[in-house]
């Protein structure tokens, strides 16, 4: 049965090589293919009342025909075919443009059932087409993702030509306590379902026992990934007096959240498996103490460690910040970015392979071909969502199956957290450290940058420094953005002389980046105009203000992200929002960053927004498309199908366990792009 359906679709009748390709650059390559290639919309094709119909609105209306269609020609090529039906013991004109060959097909008297748009003002229909005179035809159209090689009707015909065909093939896959218990349908029914509902139900129906099915694949795939896991690594026995010591020497005392998330990493570090685990927090939640407790407890063990993060400036940062926590014991560190001089780089590399380094922060420079490690043990990624998987793989791959710590500042939604990082275990930093001021956000229209200013000023002269973000460098023809030059001589007019401006953007050469960013961290610049390139890391206490123009244009993970780099010493800090909103999403954003500085709160709200694609990013790769399943709208199926799938794995049910090598192998075909582990 199985090889039936993954047979090409090319031995279904009419699909030559040209049409054939034409599938196969929109993903259908086997009949399977075609039977789970689902259409993105329905037309209805139900009549409607006309008492219920909006203007603009795409209906169907049928009635007797009263007269002979007229056809007018004007303009080249150009027709227009006019007739009039009785609908309700009301006369509605029909008009069709273009399309003069349908006047044969109209008679009076007869019957027409016409699908196209109402004219509210006119009282008409302009026809679009004639789909029959029998009431007891399918109720709604499929229509599918198109391309100019293949229409959607001929897409439509060739599912219906694999159903009638191929259908005895589809096999049960489910195994049957589920079925019943969540009330699903069936594949075969799935495929009727969402190819030829007759009502919305049938459809409704079909949609919710197919995305139960993506994510549990989904699930079971997690699943395989973390047995395997769990197949490799070694344990790292760290010396627990002297880890104590080390968080006795801080002078501050830790969160109970960050207590509970260094106890999690630490008991993943014992066991004689490679950890995992994504360790994340909402900005100034303390992730960077915990990791280097990680680290510390890695060089206790005689293990090196390797921390990469995405800028030079997040390296320098990182590097200056374990200095000073690991000062007082005899623990080398080294930083290694594109930017390190050549004689430099080769003394680090010479002093790694032979493990004279305990530490090595860096950028993508980490994982060049000639970085070798005497002893690697414990990997740490920094803003892993800035980094590929080939990028992070190739740094696990310098040790013989490290240690993993990924650690992100954005809060990550639970559904997307389940589902794109549910093969690593996840510590969750939810509270924030009792000196953490939250920031004052508010929101002001451009008019009032003027008044801004003078607010501005006397804040400055006491001794704030101030952050202005703009979302350009130079000028675009598709965005009303201001851009650095402009927003400097903006600021520096209106400002006072006295104070000290400058900008910084990614453009800038990395040493030119790291001069300005130490000059502002030693109050030598007071008002610092830059781009999203301070989005991340930079940790400067005494910035006070975060001022960001065409804040509608930014997504509530970065406005918050942005809005984090203040608020980081002990004075009350504020972040200014200047936008006018053309859109109601924009407006919206705005209204929530002014409402809270919950991170884990702004990470749902900008999910349930954006969608799960635009959440990421697109420079994000390793993220997974699903073919009905919404990650928002099918919340609790992501965690049934979780718990499911652990169930089956746990009972290990051989007549289960069957139906879903079978559901695997045809259903989860798709490539993830996990960032697994080799």
């Amino acid at each position: 049965m199985q090889s039936v359906l993954t047979q090409s679709v090319g031995r279904l009748k009419g699909v030559g090589q040209k049409r054939k390709e034409a599938l196969n650059h929109l993903g259908i390559y086997s009949i399977l293919d075609l039977l789970l290639y689902f259409p993105f919309r329905y037309e209805d094709l139900s009549v409607k009342d006309l008492h219920e119909i909006q203007d603009r609105q795409k209906i169907v209306l049928e009635g007797l025909i009263l007269n002979s269609p007229i056809v007018q020609y004007f303009g080249r090529n150009k027709s227009r075919l006019l007739t009039h039906i009785t609908v309700e013991g009301i006369v509605i004109p029909i008009v069709f443009f273009n399309q003069p060959y349908l006047k044969d097909k109209l008679e009076k008297g007869n019957t027409l059932k016409v699908f196209g748009t109402w004219d509210s003002a006119r009282a008409q229909l302009s026809g679009i087409k004639i789909i029959g005179s029998h009431s007891n035809e399918e109720n709604f159209e499929s229509i599918y993702p198109a391309s100019k090689e293949i229409k959607s009707q001929t897409i439509a015909k060739l599912i219906k030509q694999a159903w009638d065909t191929y259908h005895f093939a589809i096999p049960v896959v489910w195994p049957e306590h589920l079925k019943v218990a969540y009330h699903l349908l069936s594949l075969k029914e799935i495929i009727v379902g969402m190819h030829f509902p007759n009502r919305d139900e049938e459809y409704e129906w079909a949609r919710r026992s197919f995305a139960f099915l993506e994510l549990f694949a989904y699930q079971l795939n997690i699943l395989q990934l973390k047995m395997r896991q769990e197949q490799a690594g070694h344990a790292i026995l760290y010396d627990n007096e002297a880890l104590k010591h080390f968080f006795a020497q801080l002078p501050f005392e830790l969160t109970g959240a960050q207590k509970r998330c260094v106890n999690e990493i630490c008991a993943d570090l014992r066991r004689p498996h490679q950890m995992y685990r994504l360790l994340q927090g909402d900005v100034g939640s303390g992730k960077t103490v915990v990791s280097a407790a990680a680290m510390f407890a890695a060089y206790t063990a005689g293990l090196q460690s390797a921390l990469m993060v995405p800028t030079e400036i997040l390296a320098q940062q990182h590097f200056e910040t374990l200095k000073k926590m690991f000062a007082s014991y005899p623990i080398r560190i080294a930083l290694l970015t594109g930017n390190t001089p050549s004689k430099e780089r080769k003394k680090y590399l010479e002093q790694l392979e032979t493990g004279k380094i305990d530490i090595v922060v860096g950028t993508h420079a980490l994982i060049q071909e000639d970085v070798h490690f005497y002893h690697l043990g414990f990997i740490l990624i920094d803003e892993q969502h800035r980094f590929g998987v080939e990028q992070r793989r190739a740094l696990r791959k310098k040790g013989d199956h490290p240690d993993i710590l990924f650690m992100t500042a954005t809060p990550i939604p639970r559904t997307l957290s389940i589902t794109s990082f549910g093969e690593m275990d996840i510590s969750s930093i939810d509270e924030l450290p009792p000196q953490r001021k939250a920031v004052r956000t508010h929101w002001i229209k451009p008019r009032q940058l003027r008044s801004l200013m003078e607010w501005l000023n006397p804040q400055i002269e006491q001794g704030a420094q101030i952050y202005v973000i703009s979302p350009l460098i130079e000028e675009s023809e598709h965005l009303e953005a201001e851009t650095l030059d402009s927003l400097f001589l903006e600021y520096r007019s209106h400002l006072k002389d006295t104070i000290r401006i400058e900008c910084l953007h990614g453009q800038m050469s990395a040493d030119d980046k790291q001069l300005i960013m130490e000059r502002f961290k030693n109050h030598e610049i007071d008002v610092l105009i830059s781009t999203t390139v301070i989005e991340v890391g930079v940790d400067v206490p005494n910035a006070i203000g975060m001022v960001i123009h065409n804040a509608d244009r930014f997504g509530l993970s970065q406005l918050h992200q942005l809005r984090g780099r203040v608020g980081r010493g002990d004075k009350a800090s504020f972040c200014i929002l200047i936008a006018e909103p053309r859109t109601e999403e924009g407006r919206q954003r705005l209204e929530i960053m002014v409402a809270t500085n919950d991170g884990f709160v702004l990470s749902q709200k900008d999910l349930q927004m954006r969608g799960p694609g635009d959440w990421f990013g697109k420079s994000q790769s390793g993220n997974i498309e699903f073919k009905v399943a919404d990650l928002v709208k099918d919340a609790e199926i992501v965690e049934v199908t979780r718990l499911e799938a652990e169930k089956i794995y746990q009972q290990k049910n051989e007549q289960d366990y069957k139906k879903l090598e079978e559901f695997l192998q045809l259903i989860n075909k798709q490539e993830n792009n996990l960032d697994i582990l080799d």
